[in-house]
């Protein structure tokens, strides 16, 4: 299966912050999202979190079938398999935001990680340079976050899905920061009931 895919991501965007700058933003329906601000940018980033009565391998699935991944991935227009090299996977994907912002395209590198304990991060940033720009679309040029399923049973993960980035093209900080928490929180809520759904 073609190993990640995800996701990622799309907008939201910005730098890291300290560990400790996080703000509780969301607490329903067994999603937290916490935000944090970055110095010398309007934009902010996100974490989102939620356990799943999901195995881990039936969450990898879902995000390395990039079909299905885009259709629980917020604002997902596309998304195509570019290439697999061992623990990495570059993907191209579309995004389709609401008026007035333009559809923005990502050229995405995801890396694969397992960790001592059965936890898999998925490391994301973008390679905006390894496609040619496509026409009526803005290229994202900086994204770095990381998916991180960590197994709390035989069907239940804890899910948490980090990303910041600059949406590039004139997008206003007070429009971006309005995707910030709806981002993570759909994002986290369609996956959770398409994994919870599977046998």
């Amino acid at each position: 299966m073609n190993r990640c895919l995800l996701l990622a991501a799309l907008l939201l965007w910005s730098r890291a912050p300290a560990a400790d700058d996080w703000n509780l933003a969301y607490d329903r329906e067994g999603i937290r999202v916490y935000l944090s601000g970055v110095a010398g940018s309007p934009y902010q980033q996100f974490r989102g979190v939620s356990t799943m009565k999901a195995s881990l391998r039936t969450l990898t699935d879902l995000q390395e079938n990039l079909r299905v991944a885009c259709k629980w991935l917020y604002a997902c227009a596309q998304m195509r398999l570019l290439e697999v090299n061992g623990a990495d996977t570059w993907v191209y994907l579309t995004t389709d935001l609401p008026w007035p912002t333009m559809p923005r395209d990502i050229v995405l590198k995801v890396t694969t990680e397992r960790l001592d304990d059965g936890t898999l991060v998925r490391h994301l940033s973008a390679e905006p340079g390894r496609l040619p720009e496509e026409p009526g679309l803005v290229r994202v040029q900086h994204l770095a976050g990381e998916w991180i399923m960590k197994p709390l049973g035989k069907r239940e993960t804890e899910v948490i899905y980090q990303l910041q980035a600059d949406p590039a093209g004139d997008v206003p900080g007070w429009l971006a920061n309005r995707f910030v928490v709806d981002a993570p929180v759909v994002t986290l809520r369609t996956l959770r009931a398409v994994a919870e759904r599977q046998p």
